[in-house]
C-alpha cells in the first residue's frame, strides 16, 4: 500500500505533482481571498467633567477629560484643544460640549459648572445640618476671597520649592489621617459637631496657654466628640481636639486637649473663636499666638470631610503635617512651632499645591479626585508638626478605607511644589 509519505518521497522524484491535495485539476495554486481591512471606529469618551462642579463668581474650575481613538478635541465655548484639562473661570453657569473626532465620525460628551450663591455658601452656615459629622450642604467657613478659598492654582512658584519639599519627603506618599471605622480602638480622623443657637455654652478653664486663648464661655455639649476618644471610654491621651460650629451665629469653637468637667464645664490647653462670616477671622486674636493648632490656624476649614468629597467638588485648601518645622509662619497662620531656623524647612501656614503636569487618575475614586483636585486648585497648609504628608480629616463610616490609602499613597511628594511665600514672620 502506497502511503502518504511514500508520495511524498514520489514527488521528490518528480513522479508526482503535488502533494497534501486541495489543488484545482491542474495542480497550480490557489489565489487566497481579497483581505477586507477592519472598519473604522468612532473615538471614545471615557470621562469629562468640571471638578470642583460649581464655584462662586469669580473662581476657577478644571474641566477633566479621558478620550481614546480621537484625532482632534475641542470644547465649547471654547475651541480646540489637546492634553487632559483645561482651566475655565466663566461669568455665568455653563455647559461645556466636549467634540471627540477622527476618520470614523464624531461623538460628543457635556459637563455643566455651576456658577454664583446658589451652588456655594461662602461665609454662612445657615444651610448645615445639627448634629457630629454633620454635612454642610453648601455651607463654606469663611468669605469667597478669603485665604482658605482662594484659587492658588495659577500662583507662582517659590524659589526654594525644590529644597522645601525635599525636606518634607520627596518619593513618601500621601497619607490619609482619618477614614472609616477604628485604628487603636478610636475614630479615625477629627470628629466635629455642629451646633444651634440655643446650645448652652459652658466655662472653659485653660490650663496651658491661658494667655494666648478666646475667653469662654464656648458652645460646647457636654456630649461633643473629642479626637481620640474611644466608644468604649477607655482613657486615652493624645491632642484631644474638641471643634464645635455655632450655625446660626456663624462662630466657630476649638479646643487642644479638651477635658470635660462634671456640671458641663471643660479643662483644655487653650482654645480659639474663629469668625466664619468675615475676613477678620480671630478679632480676639494676635501675631505670634497660637490656636487649637500649632500653627495658629482654625483646624474645621481644611478638614476633609465624606458627604464634600463625595459630591466630586471640594472649594477650599486643605491642613497637612509635616515633620520638620522652620521656626516661624506666614498668613494666614500666626504661629511658629520649632527650634530650627533652617531656611529649608516648611514654615508653618507654607501652602503646597499639586503640580498641574499631574494627570489624576480616570479610575480613582470620585472622594481621591476630588481630594487631589482640591489640592491643585486651593493647595494644602502646613498646619501642625507630626508625620510628614498627613492630610487631616473628619471620621465617617462610608471612607474606603482601602481605596484611600491606595490611591492617595500613590501621590508621592516630587508632584508637589510651594507656592510662592509672601509675608514671612520669623520668631
Amino acid at each position: 500500500m502506497t502511503t502518504l509519505r511514500g508520495l511524498c518521497l514520489l514527488a521528490g522524484l518528480g513522479l508526482l505533482g503535488a502533494c497534501g491535495g486541495g489543488g484545482d485539476d491542474g495542480g497550480g495554486t490557489t489565489t487566497p481571498p481579497p483581505v477586507t481591512p477592519p472598519a473604522a471606529t468612532l473615538p471614545s469618551i471615557q470621562r469629562f467633567d468640571a471638578s470642583p462642579a460649581a464655584v462662586a463668581p469669580g473662581q476657577s474650575s478644571v474641566l477633566n477629560w479621558q478620550v481614546s481613538g480621537a484625532t482632534n478635541l475641542s470644547i465649547s465655548p471654547g475651541g480646540p484643544v489637546s492634553g487632559t484639562s483645561l482651566s475655565v473661570a466663566p461669568a455665568a453657569s455653563t455647559t461645556y460640549v466636549l467634540t471627540a473626532s477622527n476618520a470614523a465620525g464624531t461623538i460628543t460628551a457635556s459637563t455643566s459648572l455651576a456658577v454664583g450663591s446658589s451652588a456655594v455658601h461662602y461665609g454662612s452656615m445657615t444651610t448645615a445640618a445639627l448634629g457630629v459629622g454633620a454635612p454642610l450642604n453648601g455651607s463654606l467657613p469663611f468669605p469667597a476671597d478669603n485665604a482658605w478659598n482662594r484659587d492658588i492654582s495659577q500662583a507662582p512658584v517659590d524659589p526654594n520649592s525644590a529644597n522645601l519639599i525635599s525636606t518634607i519627603g520627596l518619593t513618601r506618599g500621601l497619607h490619609p489621617d482619618f477614614g472609616s471605622g477604628l485604628y487603636e480602638g478610636a475614630p479615625i480622623g477629627i470628629p466635629y459637631v455642629v451646633v444651634s443657637g440655643a446650645q448652652a455654652k459652658a466655662t472653659i478653664r485653660f490650663l496651658a496657654y491661658g494667655d494666648e486663648s478666646d475667653p469662654g464661655p464656648y458652645p460646647v455639649p457636654g456630649n461633643a466628640p473629642i479626637e481620640g476618644q474611644r466608644p468604649d471610654g477607655a482613657s486615652f491621651d493624645g491632642d484631644r481636639h474638641v471643634l464645635v460650629i455655632d450655625r446660626d451665629n456663624n462662630r466657630l469653637y476649638e479646643l487642644y486637649r479638651a477635658f470635660p468637667q462634671t456640671g458641663g464645664a471643660w479643662d483644655a490647653d487653650s482654645g480659639a473663636v474663629f469668625r466664619l462670616d468675615s475676613n477678620t477671622v480671630r478679632p480676639g486674636g494676635q501675631a505670634g499666638w497660637t490656636s487649637a493648632d500649632a500653627a495658629g490656624l482654625p483646624i474645621f476649614p481644611g478638614l476633609v470631610r465624606y458627604d464634600e468629597a463625595a459630591t466630586g467638588a471640594i472649594r477650599h485648601a486643605l491642613r497637612f503635617t509635616v515633620r520638620q518645622s522652620r521656626r516661624a509662619y506666614l498668613p494666614p497662620a500666626t504661629h511658629a512651632a520649632s527650634s530650627s531656623t533652617d531656611p529649608n524647612r516648611p514654615p508653618m501656614g507654607m501652602r503646597v499645591r499639586l503640580k498641574a503636569s499631574y494627570a489624576i487618575p480616570a479610575q480613582f475614586s470620585t472622594e481621591s479626585r476630588a481630594i487631589l483636585q482640591a489640592m491643585k486648585t486651593y493647595g494644602m497648609l502646613v498646619a501642625d508638626n507630626g508625620s510628614d504628608w498627613y492630610i487631616s480629616g473628619a471620621p465617617d463610616p462610608r471612607w474606603n478605607n482601602d481605596k484611600l490609602l491606595s490611591e492617595l499613597g500613590s501621590v508621592k511628594g516630587s508632584q508637589f511644589e510651594v507656592v510662592k511665600m509672601e509675608g514671612l514672620v520669623t520668631q
